[in-house]
């Protein structure tokens, strides 16, 4: 069998499936579910990625959300590098992990201490693991097309019936793991009993396609936390830091016991962190008996990349971010209602969806209702084939940045107008 030409995607991809399962590091990346081949990114500068063939995309990806102020920002490849010249990393305390601690604290009220790990994996299940401890209870609710990580635990998926104990949703996990993982639908208030630990929630979610929170329900989840004596935790990885400085729960006006954090705390290196009142993130060791640790966590670098990102993130670039996200979704839903689509097109702050149905989603059943019409992998490789690169998923969001300019947001509208018409 002939060698693919190693420069092409093609060539790399190949090269990739012989070394890397799927030849790709996250699922998703592998094109499974639009086809085709995935593009290798060769670099990035602001709003375009260049893939290793030359072409050169309008990306609406952005490390799924991580790069807010888009690729390559000046400022912030000038506070890694500096602070690289000092080392890379030391397993001991460092000045910047202390100051993108107060950094986070300062901005989102009621977060009384953090502690920094490298994945939203880590904070999610490190945040349950202090619930648990907390309580002393077992039983935590999640909510069906939330995504919060890979642990055991949280890897559940529902079974039938409104609400269900959690069934392993991946070779691999115990059903043990996912015994005490209640299942409920998103949107609506469940009961929460005195056994549960924990309530677990993207404030608004994300990882089916962007579905924000109907009015009252994340009220409603805090005052049954509370009737119950449950902790209520925030998935902000997504978030948290890009629909303001003070994240869902500043935008929103609900505060939670902890909040889970990532994506623009880091720069667009690996990291992530947790935190909430301190009588409870007190309880960590060394203080308390609750267990968590991480060689790398708090790394140098990424603390330097976060504290770049976030002294960049006021009120105004807030506002540009949301007026550039409501430009788009706008533009959006002309052109695809144009072409004859039933679409509906939601905007949170800065993050949009695209959902094929005439009526708005508020549960991950309504999300794949839009996902099985087959209509986002001809929209995807549509605009790809156009020069535009939106995430490689239907249950996923688009992510404008402060690179995007309002042409580029203009050239996106026509290119989605163009693929939805072919």
């Amino acid at each position: 069998m002939a060698e693919v030409d190693p420069l092409t995607n093609a060539g790399w991809f190949d090269r990739a499936g012989r070394v890397i399962p799927g030849g790709v590091n996250s699922p998703v990346r592998a094109f499974r579910s639009v086809g085709g081949v995935p593009y290798f990114v060769a670099r990035g500068q602001g709003a375009h990625v260049w893939d290793v063939e030359g072409r050169k995309y309008l990306d609406y990806v952005q490390s799924y959300g991580a790069s807010i102020l888009g690729h390559a920002d000046p400022g912030v490849l000038a506070a890694i590098a500096d602070a690289a010249t000092r080392g890379t990393t030391f397993g001991a305390p460092t000045v910047a992990e202390v100051r993108l601690a107060e950094a986070i604290c300062d901005r989102v009220a009621g977060c009384e201490m953090v502690r920094l790990v490298s994945s939203g994996t880590e904070a999610t299940m490190s945040a349950v693991r202090v619930a648990r401890g907390a309580t002393g209870r077992d039983r935590i609710v999640v909510f069906e097309g939330c995504y919060h990580g890979h642990s055991d635990g949280l890897l559940a998926g529902g079974g039938s019936g409104v609400a269900t104990l959690g069934l392993p949703a991946s070779a691999g996990v115990p059903k043990a793991a996912v015994a005490e993982t209640l299942v409920v639908p998103y949107n609506v208030v469940p009961e929460i009993g005195t056994d549960v630990a924990a309530v677990i929630v993207e404030p608004v979610a994300a990882n089916m396609g962007l579905v924000p929170p109907v009015p009252g329900f994340l009220e409603g989840l805090r005052a049954a936390c509370d009737r119950a004596g449950a902790l209520l935790i925030f998935d902000e990885v997504i978030t948290g830091f890009r629909l303001g400085a003070g994240g869902a729960s500043g935008m929103l006006g609900v505060r939670p016991d902890l909040w889970c954090f990532g994506k623009v705390i880091g720069g667009g290196l690996p990291l992530s962190a947790f935190g909430g009142r301190a009588d409870v993130m007190s309880l960590l060791a060394p203080l308390g008996p609750v267990y968590q640790a991480g060689t790398l966590s708090g790394n140098p670098l990424a603390t330097a990349a976060g504290l770049a990102v976030l002294d960049r993130l006021d009120t105004g670039a807030y506002q540009e971010l949301a007026a550039r996200a409501s430009r788009l979704g706008t533009g959006l839903t002309e052109a695809l209602t144009s072409a004859g689509l039933a679409v509906q097109v939601p905007v949170v702050g800065p993050l949009v969806g695209v959902f094929f149905t005439p009526t708005p989603v508020t549960d991950f059943a309504g999300a794949k209702a839009s996902a099985d019409t087959g209509h986002y992998p001809g929209l995807m490789h549509g605009l790809l084939d156009r020069g535009v690169a939106v995430a490689p998923g239907a249950y996923e969001v688009m992510f404008p940045s402060l690179s995007h300019t309002d042409a580029d947001i203009d050239r996106t509208i026509e290119a989605a107008g163009q693929a939805a018409a072919d």
